[in-house]
């Protein structure tokens, strides 16, 4: 979980750092999220996601999960279930091979989440960025949401460039160098700077 604690602190010194954020902040309340679930779990989900609304998303999601006994979608599973009862819940044949791909790495111990605690950033980003269908967004997404890491930036994320663009008031979308000026200030809370960005779209 982020920790009221920790979120305190990192707004506090976001506050301090940035006073554009420090906006932001001052009309955003304290968010708190349940991090370290099943990774395997999140990150088939983030895959089923891909390119679609949330409700269209949540309805095949929903739809696959029950395909499973007990809603338990397993690697195992995955892997030994027919691919046209997976097209049939509405997934693509583009994304069927994704996920069946992160299910067998999973299995051959191509993945080894139980190491994640103890890797940096960028090691897991390289080891997810292996499985079909995981970029570097998708990666980044995964250290921020699933896993809780305090000090992800993602410029490949179209809300995050949208917010700064409007809160900084650039005349165009911001290119990677401009964007990662203004976030290392932010370091080391950019993960919670980003979804204060989030917010801001919101606001």
């Amino acid at each position: 979980m982020v920790h009221e604690e920790l979120q305190k602190k990192a707004a506090s010194y976001l506050s301090k750092k940035d006073p554009v954020l420090a906006n932001v902040i001052k009309k955003v309340p304290l968010f708190t999220r349940q991090f370290g679930g099943n990774y395997f779990l999140d990150l088939a989900e983030s895959i089923v996601s891909q390119q679609l609304s949330i409700k269209a998303a949540d309805t095949i999601w929903k739809r696959f999960t029950g395909l499973f006994p007990h809603n338990e979608v397993k690697p195992l599973g995955v892997i030994n279930i027919e691919g046209q009862k997976m097209r049939d819940a509405g997934m693509s044949w583009q994304k069927i091979s994704y996920i069946k791909d992160l299910a067998e790495k999973v299995l051959a111990s191509g993945i080894l989440f139980e190491q994640f605690d103890i890797m940096t950033d960028e090691e897991i980003i390289e080891e997810l960025v292996k499985v079909k269908g995981i970029g570097r967004w998708t990666a980044e997404m995964f250290l921020m949401f699933s896993m809780g890491r305090p000090d992800v930036f993602s410029y490949g994320d179209l809300g995050i460039r949208k917010a700064i663009q409007k809160l900084y008031k650039f005349d165009h979308e911001p290119t990677k160098e401009e964007a990662e000026r203004i976030a290392e200030k932010w370091r080391p809370f950019r993960t919670i700077a980003c979804r204060y960005l989030w917010k801001s779209l919101e606001v």
